[in-house]
């Protein structure tokens, strides 16, 4: 059985953390009220939608600040290791070719019924014109790495959810 973690013996943040405490509390509320929220009418697959989009948001906020120097390596590695942030998406967007994957659910073939990665990793150009895509994952518009100059990751501004998900406070 595993040890029980006590918060009085949990180590405390490194410095900096005041700096982004409010985005990752706005975060967390946030998660909190997705969690709280009765299931959405319509489609099954689309209840957590919502859920993965704000893992997603949290993610890529602390991810930028690191790449971009803003926070210390120590206060990235406190982050990843306390569950603020999900590591191993992050460690996917560190390789080339997954720089603005959505979730890891749509790279995982097996999880498909063709054996293939899901239809937001098809580039935009291969696809036929107006051909409305949506992942059934995480509601993704379109998330391959070379769309983001021509509308990628849905409208361009690195947020890949579409409408109603979205949360430009945080």
């Amino acid at each position: 059985m595993p040890a029980i973690r006590h918060s009085s013996k949990r180590k405390a943040p490194p410095a900096g953390y005041s700096d982004i405490e409010d985005t990752l509390l706005t975060y967390s509320n946030q998660m909190k009220d997705a969690v709280a929220a009765p299931a959405p009418t319509g489609p099954r697959h689309q209840a957590t939608w919502n859920i993965t989009a704000i893992v997603h948001k949290r993610s890529r906020y602390i991810w930028d600040l690191y790449r971009e120097e803003k926070i210390s390596k120590e206060l990235y590695d406190w982050c990843v290791k306390n569950g603020q942030c999900d590591a191993m998406l992050v460690a996917k967007w560190k390789k080339n070719g997954y720089e603005n994957l959505c979730c890891l659910k749509c790279i995982h073939a097996k999880e498909t019924n063709f054996n293939s990665t899901c239809i937001c990793r098809v580039p935009k150009a291969d696809l036929k014109e107006d051909q409305e895509i949506q992942c059934v994952s995480c509601g993704c518009r379109g998330c391959a790495s070379n769309d983001l100059g021509s509308g990628g990751k849905g409208d361009g501004d690195g947020d890949a959810y579409a409408g109603g998900q979205e949360d430009d406070d945080a």
